[in-house]
């Protein structure tokens, strides 16, 4: 047995990257706590909704960047993969958060619009204009660190989506203070919640497929297999294992059925091979080099 890796990390946060993140999750509570009270006092549901994704977004931050710390932490005995799935569990606590968000808000909607309430739009649109800017600002601020890891990107995207939201918030107001069109409030409230649902639900996908070891769904083992297996040296490929430790780190190992060599000459061999997981982004091979050993030689093992 062989094996060799290739370790592609996302590039790591500096201090400049950090005192974004602070200083947007700092702006996400302050705008947080400016739209409850001004939706409370002019009586709009979708303001208040807005804040309720702005509150989880300063804590997807302050997760993601937990998690991120958590991932530079080293191998140990205890745990040979290091902390790399940290992100993957803040994915899955922002998600749930998401999620029981959207619940609440459409029970609100509903609630709304079986007994509508008056609506101060002025103030709705103020306060939302503010957080219009807020939203923008932190948006920018992080857009530059997007590309570095999966936790900033999915940060970036929320608050994005937050800036949109707060724009759809602003012509609500005005809906209401020009032609008191009071039932626009829990209509947006839901589209709120439907795109928030949405979204919540796809990232509780993916994560949870990470964690169950699920096989990377954008890599297709039989392309692996053909490209292997027209190797001269190599009979066929079986007993395949791959999943992800992390966002970029996928795990590969196999048994490699190959004509009678000395084992000098199953080094080269895996050196031709790893090339080729290579390209197709994995980070970590590990392989059983065999000559006829295993009975069943199906691409996967069948326990």
């Amino acid at each position: 047995m062989s094996h060799s890796h290739h370790h592609h990390h996302p590039q790591e946060l500096d201090s400049s990257t950090t005192a974004r993140m602070f200083i947007t999750m700092t702006m996400n509570f302050i705008i947080t706590i400016a739209e409850v009270v001004g939706g409370i006092l002019s009586g709009s549901l979708s303001l208040i909704s807005d804040a309720l994704h702005n509150l989880t977004d300063g804590f997807a931050i302050i997760i993601s960047y937990i998690a991120l710390r958590l991932r530079k932490v080293k191998h140990s005995p205890g745990h040979t993969f290091g902390l790399k799935r940290a992100e993957i569990f803040a994915a899955v606590i922002n998600s749930t958060i998401l999620l029981v968000i959207a619940i609440f808000l459409f029970y609100e909607a509903v609630h709304r619009f079986i007994s509508p309430e008056p609506i101060r739009g002025k103030l709705m649109v103020i306060v939302a204009s503010i957080g219009l800017l807020a939203n923008l600002t932190g948006t920018l601020l992080l857009r530059k660190d997007s590309h570095k890891s999966i936790n900033i990107r999915s940060a970036y995207l929320h608050l994005l989506i937050d800036t949109l939201s707060s724009v759809t918030v602003i012509v609500g107001g005005l809906l209401i203070t020009f032609f008191n069109i009071v039932w626009i409030d829990p209509l947006l409230t839901i589209l709120i919640a439907i795109y928030v649902l949405k979204e919540s639900l796809e990232i509780l996908k993916e994560s949870s497929h990470i964690l169950l070891e699920g096989a990377p769904l954008e890599i297709d083992l039989h392309s692996i297999q053909q490209k292997i297996e027209n190797l001269p040296e190599v009979g066929d490929i079986h007993h395949v294992h791959i999943w992800k430790i992390g966002e970029k780190d996928i795990h590969f190992e196999a048994h490699i059925n190959c004509q009678e060599m000395m084992v000098s000459e199953t080094v080269r061999l895996h050196q031709r091979i790893e090339p080729i997981l290579k390209d197709f982004g994995i980070s970590h091979v590990t392989l059983q080099f065999e000559c006829n050993v295993c009975e069943n030689t199906n691409l996967i093992k069948e326990e």
